[in-house]
């Protein structure tokens, strides 16, 4: 099997039964006839995904990241594809907070006036606590971001694909098909669902507009499932506010209109990027390549479904 670059065999370890090799995917490796398990570099912009054609005997793809959508159609028929569902909890989870907090008690326009060395005026800024919060997506990351909301005394409500019972932190819930009747009571709306053809434009002109003046919207999922004009109409007019750690287009263009306008932040996609990262990396990929190895069943396989 092979893994992303040399520093993972030091800090992964042997796994019986398994021969493990550095490969970073940008070129055919010379033993590509004895590979079986790829686990792909994370961010690193020059991999080649065309090279897993060439590796007949692979049986699996391990990702290192839980989105999957680019991946999916360079993977050959029948190769079974597991994500790092997760993983990036914890860092996803604490960017979600942090760009929460940031939008909400005015940081960007901070920084902006310590660059220019003006104490602003004092004026009240939103709080957090007594916001109502609506966190759309109720997966892994939608489930650790409400774990975080919850002690800053806020009313959470959350939404998957389908209605269903609660748990532990939320009594309820609710189906993506009640979002006409949940969004007017948001004062934040945080979106954490994957890209998929029903999430595509989930943000749309009519979503926002539902939105009640002066709310905020968080984006972790992914840049598409904005609609990035409506938003720009919505936040230019200063309705609403908006806090983006994931664009369309993305990486957004130096002359994009975003960028300069008023009560939009930008974070360059850096939900998973933090030091949490790599020890839980570690124990997924240590944990999938000992199962693989003993013939047990894998985690996260989201392809063949």
């Amino acid at each position: 099997m092979t893994l992303p670059d040399r520093s993972w065999l030091d800090g992964l370890g042997p796994v019986e039964g398994l021969e493990i090799v550095p490969w970073d995917l940008h070129a055919t490796p010379a033993r590509a006839d004895e590979i079986e398990v790829v686990v792909p570099p994370y961010l690193d912009s020059a991999v080649d995904l065309s090279h897993l054609a060439a590796l007949p005997l692979l049986s699996v793809v391990q990702l290192l990241t839980a989105g999957y959508e680019s991946v999916a159609p360079h993977v050959p028929d029948g190769i079974r594809l597991c994500n790092a569902a997760g993983v990036h909890d914890a860092s996803t989870a604490e960017l979600a907070l942090a760009l929460t907090l940031a939008s909400l008690r005015g940081i960007p326009e901070f920084v902006v006036a310590q660059q220019d060395s003006t104490w602003l005026p004092i004026r009240e800024w939103p709080a957090l606590a007594d916001r109502k919060v609506l966190v759309v997506g109720y997966g892994n990351v939608g489930r650790a971001i409400v774990e975080r909301l919850l002690p800053f005394e806020v009313d959470v409500a959350v939404v998957a694909s389908r209605s269903r019972d609660g748990d532990d932190l939320v009594e309820i819930v609710h189906g993506i098909d009640e979002l006409p009747q949940l969004l007017p009571a948001a004062d934040v709306v945080i979106l954490i669902v994957p890209l998929t053809a029903s999430t595509t434009g989930l943000a749309d002109a009519a979503f926002l507009a539902a939105m009640p003046d002066g709310s905020l919207l968080v984006n972790v999922a992914r840049g598409k499932v904005v609609d990035t004009d409506a938003l720009l109409a919505e936040t230019r007019s200063g309705r609403l506010r908006a806090a983006l750690d994931v664009t369309d287009p993305e990486p957004l263009p130096a002359d994009h209109p975003l960028w300069q306008t008023p009560g939009v932040l930008v974070s360059p996609h850096v939900g998973g990027a933090s030091s949490a990262f790599l020890p839980r990396a570690r124990r997924l990929v240590r944990a999938q390549l000992e199962a693989y190895a003993a013939g047990s069943p894998l985690a996260n396989v989201v392809l063949p479904r």
